[in-house]
């Protein structure tokens, strides 16, 4: 069975709170009347307070892996509720990987 394509507007999270938030670049493909978000789309977090003893290692971008393998859009494969997002902070360390809150359900792939 496959897994609810991510789409514009859903909730994810980096491990410390901060809210992830990607821009899609495409608008054709809509899911519940946002975008479909694709592994290639600019995710960045805000409002991550993470620190290493007195210095702050925010998460600030998110790298994909494990979009969908067998659909795409616009050439381009989409993020997956199965999707891991691996959060970085400013230097690159990783932090976690990101927690999808919510998204739609209808609309599955592989």
């Amino acid at each position: 069975m496959g897994a609810a394509i991510l789409q514009s507007g859903c909730s994810m999270m980096c491990p410390h709170g901060g809210q992830v938030q990607v821009a899609p670049s495409q608008s054709k493909v809509l899911l519940g009347g946002a975008p479909a978000l694709l592994a290639s789309d600019t995710t960045l977090v805000a409002g991550c307070a993470f620190a290493i003893g007195p210095k702050p290692q925010p998460c600030l971008t998110v790298e994909w892996s494990a979009p969908a393998t067998k659909v795409t859009i616009a050439n381009q494969a989409p993020l997956l509720q199965t999707s891991v997002g691996l959060c970085k902070s400013a230097e690159g360390i990783p932090q976690g990987t990101v927690l999808i809150v919510s998204t739609q359900t209808k609309v599955l792939a592989t």
